[in-house]
């Protein structure tokens, strides 16, 4: 891509976390951004707080024909769409114990069918231009198995996937494809309680086990500066922090080391779960 300036460029779930940073980064490198969100009140919010012009929308980016009339709306405003950035997502976990089949479908209709929705509207348009870049978000989670998440990385795995497969026809078209794959980011997520609204007795500390398993959550501005600069020289999976990196490294040579790892991070947070006793739960 090599600049930003004048770029046009799509953020889904840009009322927070990631995709807030992405839309602040992304102005300051002198991108024309638009933020989506299905949260109306914070989108507004963080596109005031970025300025530099960045607008915003509500987006529902489980809609199909939303996602695809917002696209080419941006496309129509600004004569092209550049960048899309497929980020929108949720966190849903929990103990397998209590999980069921609303768990794993909210997941799969954010997480994977809003990234789907995203590439589908997207890439007919970048093709007809002549090229464009989009940029699915999903997770160190989507590299690795992390027990107490098993609808999340599910859903990362299979964007990681979809990216890498996509990426090899994208290009053939001058489109490119790169896929983030962040470890713990500091960010408002960590905080939210998984699966709150699903119907759970017991929802792990989620920022408390990840850090466990991977060290203190990375500064989010810090995270999106790596990523800008890696998709700009079209990296096609970008791990981070270099922890992050070191660890999936690692576990290619030690694989029974990292589980070992894994586990006791998993047993420890399990042991938080009031009057639970793993060794002995029968199903």
């Amino acid at each position: 891509m090599g600049s930003w300036r004048e770029k046009s460029a799509i953020v889904t779930g840009g009322g927070s976390g990631i995709g807030k940073a992405l839309g602040a980064g992304l102005a300051r490198r002198g991108a024309r951004v638009w933020l989506s969100d299905i949260n109306e009140g914070a989108v507004k919010a963080a596109a005031a707080e970025i300025g530099r012009g960045v607008q915003s929308a509500v987006l529902d980016v489980t809609d199909a024909d939303a996602v695809r009339a917002h696209i080419e709306e941006v496309a129509r405003a600004h004569g092209r769409i550049d960048a899309v950035f497929n980020n929108a997502g949720i966190g849903v976990g929990g103990d397998i114990r209590e999980l069921n089949l609303s768990h794993f479908d909210r997941s799969l209709d954010v997480n994977v069918r809003g990234v789907i929705h995203g590439i589908l509207a997207a890439f007919p348009l970048m093709k007809a231009q002549g090229g464009g870049t989009i940029v699915n978000t999903a997770s160190a989670a989507g590299l690795l198995a992390l027990p107490l998440m098993a609808p999340y990385c599910m859903s990362k795995h299979a964007v990681v996937g979809l990216s890498k497969s996509l990426r090899y026809e994208a290009e053939q078209h001058n489109v490119r494809m790169n896929v983030l794959c962040p470890t713990a980011i500091e960010t408002p997520l960590l905080d939210t309680e998984v699966s709150r609204d699903l119907g759970a007795s017991w929802r792990p500390d989620i920022r408390a086990y990840l850090t466990e398993v991977g060290g203190p959550p990375y500064p989010v501005d810090r995270f999106v500066e790596y990523a800008l600069d890696q998709i700009e020289k079209n990296k096609g999976v970008i791990v981070a922090p270099l922890g992050a990196r070191l660890r999936l490294a690692f576990g290619r040579f030690f694989p029974g080391v990292v589980e070992a790892l894994t586990k006791k991070a998993y047993l420890g947070t399990l042991a938080t779960r009031p009057d639970d006793d793993p060794a002995t739960d029968q199903p």
